[in-house]
């Protein structure tokens, strides 16, 4: 893998994570219980399953993250270069290059009738976290620390790549959701 530039790259997420703040706002925060649990017209998940999915990625990175962001010491580096697998697991899930379909992973598969605005506030919660997280890791060296992942805790990657991962992975079913608030309101309108 190529280095790339550690501040751009930063940016380059918090401009995601913002993204997906605005969007969870203006879209799903004032929807109704009954509307947050409608499943998909294609049968898929409803968007509070889809949000509840990615919330319980962060219940797992989330801690890691900041617990590891706190012991780390202060790395002056400009570059961060992703190792083969952590490019491996984002591209897997970036919607752009990962076009295919994976079954969610058991402890990660998301009840049918969820508290909806619950579910929302939680996703936003979590996202100013990761947030605050990108902030701190400006000061960190990226490839120095190490998180494990939540399919074996044995394997870790770097924290540029989980933090690639998990943004990659939150606008997957981001996008997954924003499809169910379209097909929802065509159903209406048709």
């Amino acid at each position: 893998m190529k280095p790339v530039n550690k501040a751009e790259l930063l940016r380059n997420l918090e401009d995601r994570v913002e993204e997906h703040i605005s969007e969870a706002i203006a879209l799903f925060q004032n929807l109704s219980n009954a509307d947050l649990n409608k499943p998909s017209p294609t049968g898929g998940w409803s968007i509070a399953q889809c949000l509840d999915h990615l919330n319980s990625y962060g219940d797992f990175y989330l801690p890691h993250i900041e617990k590891n962001l706190l012991h780390a010491a202060d790395g002056n580096t400009s570059e961060f270069k992703s190792s083969w697998f952590g490019a491996y697991f984002t591209n897997m899930m970036d919607p752009e290059t990962g076009k295919k379909k994976y079954k969610a992973m058991t402890g990660h598969i998301p009840a049918s009738d969820l508290n909806g605005p619950k579910v929302v506030g939680e996703f936003l919660r979590q996202q100013e976290a990761l947030m605050d997280y990108i902030r701190k890791a400006r000061n960190k060296d990226l490839g120095e620390i190490n998180i494990p992942i939540s399919i074996s805790k044995l394997i870790r990657l770097r924290l540029g790549d989980v933090f690639q991962f998990l943004i990659a992975h939150n606008e997957r079913h981001m996008q997954q959701a924003k499809r169910n608030l379209m097909g929802a309101k065509a159903a209406k309108i048709g």
